[in-house]
Parts: structure tokens; C-alpha cells; sequence
């Protein structure tokens, strides 16, 4: 082989490596701009996603804590109702307003919000006494039936409170029985106080005031409190809410719930997971008497049982058959008196 060959081959090689020395440098600077592209693209991704859930988070709170119907906000509209639904209280209620026996009274909570409250003396004079708690949207005027049942027929003394952000209660939400057992709280030291300073209270609440019930009954209770009554409360805040966002919008909790609580805390005060009416009942030792209808979806009927099982002795439950949410009452009146009667009697003489 002459030298020239050999020189053209040399050549031919190192052209070779040069050539695959640029492909690699090529490919390299491709590799890189691809990764800067996309984490570019996920920058893009992961923001869109958490302005999507800080989005929804402020939708759902303000859906569920200032909804742009309640109804609570319209007493003239609840005594329509009431005396649609339980006519048999119209004329009680007439007689009381005629005697001015049916008060308002108002107080100012911890934080400055004023909070409203109707009372009734029982006609024949006793220390019997029951604080009534309604619920969700709902006020006092709808309440009224369970008045009905305690001044009417068990002759006690009654008192009725608007939670927050219902009735002519102020606030800037409703509190979902959390923040609300506070002020009821209040609300039987104000009761206690109206009625002679040595009553025997039962504090009785249905659906959101069900839970404000439990959610009371694991505090310190004053010795005036002997008994509890709920009527188809919820285990917890985040409970209710996560099954209501899956039959509702058929979405699953994470991550909206877990914004929206996050939320919450930011701008209430609390959180939907300690907001449970679960881990309270847990600290009672005080009567409870559980009720809920076996047909209720809006506050499920099997949440009903790990509250009662959760609940120290004494207590006991009654499951009304063929009942949705919040009517048990309506549906069975003369057996819910008689059982409500006979329960707290035990523990009220």
C-alpha cells in the first residue's frame, strides 16, 4: 500500500470520529433542551392544576359555609313552613305570642358576633329545661316542633338558639356545629341563668345541630347538664363533606377536600377534621339517646353507628324505619315524644 493510501484512510477515520463527536455533542444539546422543555411543561402542568384546586377549594367552602340559599335567613318563610308541615303548633305558638310568653334574647360570643336565641318559661313553674339546636340552613322557628314536644308535653322551660350565619344570628359562615358549640355552650349558661340558676338541661339537637350536640358533650359539661339527645348527626365535617362531593359531583376527596380544609382553617379558624362530633362523643360521660332514620342518604345511616359504639356507657339508640333526613319526628311523632320522654326522664325528674 503506497502512502497515499494510507494518508486517505488516516483521513477517512478521523473524519469518522469528528463526525461521531458532533452527533454525540448534538445529542447531548437535544437531550438537554428536551428535559428544560419538559419541566417547562410541568412547571405549566402543576400550576394550572393548584390555581384548578385553590379555584374549587374557594367554589366548595363558599358552597357549603355561605350558600346563596338559606333558608334560615327567612323567619317569616320558617313559620310558613312550620305551620304547614305541623299545623298542630300554630295555636301554641299563637297563644305564647299573644301572651308575649314566646322572648327574644341576644348575646355577643367571644369573637364579637352577635347571636339570637327565642325562649319559653314552661307553664307550670320547673327546672326541666331543654336547649334545642336545629341544623343545616335551618333556624330556630324550625325547631319548633321539638319546642312543641318539651313545653308542651313534658312542660319544660325552652330555648331555642340561631347559630351562626342563620336567622338573626350574625357571622360570616355557618360553623358546621364546631365553632357552634361554643356559643351554645354559652346559650345554656344563659338558659340556666333565665330559668332559676338550678335547671336540669337536656340539650337536644337534629342533623348539623346534632353534631353541635355531640361536638358539646365531649366538653366540660356544668353540673346543670344531665343528658344529650341527637337526631341523625354526622361522624365528623370532613365526613359529611366528602360524601356530599361524591353524590353530589361525583369527585373523590383528594385533593379538593384537603385544599378546601386547608382553607377553612386559613380563613375560620378550623379545620373539617377537627371538627368531629366522632372523637367527642368518645370523651362523653354523660346520657346520650341516638336517633336516625335507616332511609337517610344526606347524613348516612351507617354513620349513626360507630358514634353509638364510640359512646361510653349510658346511652341508647332507636332507628326509625322507612325514615329520610331530619324527619323521624314528623314521621313518628307520638313515638319519638314517648321515647324522648321516657330517656331523658331518667335522667331529669
Amino acid at each position: 500500500m503506497d502512502w497515499k493510501c494510507c494518508f486517505y484512510k488516516h483521513l477517512q477515520h478521523g473524519r469518522s470520529g469528528i463526525n461521531k463527536l458532533s452527533n454525540i455533542k448534538r445529542n447531548i444539546a437535544e437531550y438537554f433542551k428536551m428535559k428544560k422543555r419538559t419541566k417547562y411543561i410541568l412547571g405549566i402542568t402543576l400550576t394550572v392544576i393548584v390555581l384548578v384546586a385553590v379555584g374549587a377549594s374557594f367554589f366548595m367552602l363558599n358552597y357549603s359555609l355561605t350558600p346563596s340559599q338559606n333558608k334560615g335567613r327567612n323567619l317569616s318563610g320558617s313559620y310558613t313552613f312550620m305551620f304547614k308541615e305541623y299545623p298542630y303548633i300554630k295555636p301554641w305558638v299563637d297563644s305564647l305570642q299573644n301572651m308575649k310568653a314566646l322572648r327574644d334574647t341576644f348575646i355577643v360570643n367571644a369573637e364579637g358576633v352577635k347571636l339570637h336565641a327565642i325562649y319559653v318559661k314552661a307553664a307550670q313553674h320547673t327546672q326541666k329545661t331543654a336547649v334545642i339546636v336545629h341544623g343545616y340552613t335551618d333556624d330556630c322557628v324550625r325547631m319548633l316542633m321539638i319546642g312543641y314536644l318539651y313545653h308542651r308535653n313534658l312542660n319544660y322551660n325552652i330555648l331555642l338558639p340561631d347559630l351562626q350565619s342563620h336567622g338573626l344570628s350574625e357571622g360570616r359562615a355557618i360553623q358546621m356545629g364546631w365553632k357552634d358549640r361554643l356559643d351554645v355552650m354559652r346559650w345554656m349558661d344563659v338558659a340556666n341563668s333565665i330559668f332559676g340558676g338550678k335547671t336540669e338541661m337536656v340539650v337536644h339537637g337534629i342533623s348539623m345541630g346534632a353534631a353541635t350536640t355531640m361536638m358539646i358533650s365531649g366538653e366540660q359539661s356544668a353540673p346543670y347538664v344531665k343528658c344529650f339527645v341527637e337526631d341523625c348527626g354526622y361522624t365528623s365535617v370532613w365526613d359529611e363533606f366528602k360524601q356530599e362531593l361524591k353524590s353530589k359531583f361525583n369527585l373523590p376527596s383528594f385533593p379538593l377536600m384537603n385544599a378546601t380544609s386547608m382553607l377553612c382553617q386559613l380563613k375560620y379558624g378550623w379545620n373539617f377534621k377537627e371538627a368531629s362530633s366522632l372523637k367527642q362523643v368518645k370523651k362523653c360521660r354523660l346520657p346520650m339517646f341516638f336517633i336516625h332514620g335507616d332511609a337517610d342518604t344526606y347524613v348516612p345511616t351507617r354513620m349513626v353507628y360507630p358514634l353509638y359504639s364510640a359512646k361510653p356507657e349510658p346511652k341508647a339508640i332507636w332507628i326509625t324505619r322507612g325514615v329520610e333526613h331530619a324527619v323521624s319526628y314528623k314521621t313518628y311523632p307520638k313515638e319519638y315524644t314517648k321515647k324522648v320522654g321516657k330517656f331523658v326522664g331518667k335522667y331529669i325528674k
